[in-house]
């Protein structure tokens, strides 16, 4: 997959949520939950995601805090991958938490 310019990022950008922040070659968000439990099942979703669409992660979990870094190595930035990964993030986010 191609890496996007900077031109392609700023319009990719307006299509996920506004809370996903530009870093380096990276685009990050945390998420913050009631507890370790629904940071888990979060995490969950999204791994199940991830593997499906063979694109994983950077991320970081402290008890309620999970922080995540999209970025698509093999193409040394940031790729359309990752914009489609942070969209089904953002649509698991959406979803009800069960506790």
């Amino acid at each position: 997959m191609q890496k996007l310019n900077e031109k392609e990022i700023e319009e990719r950008m307006k299509e996920i949520n506004s809370t996903w922040m530009i870093e380096n070659d990276f685009i990050s968000k945390e998420f913050l939950f009631k507890d370790f439990v629904q940071a888990f099942a979060f995490m969950t979703a999204v791994a199940a995601i991830a593997e499906k669409q063979q694109h994983h992660p950077n991320w970081e979990n402290v008890y309620n805090k999970v922080h995540i870094s999209l970025s698509t190595h093999d193409a040394g930035g940031l790729t359309e991958k990752d914009f489609q990964l942070a969209k089904e993030i953002d649509r698991v986010i959406k979803k009800p938490v069960q506790d």
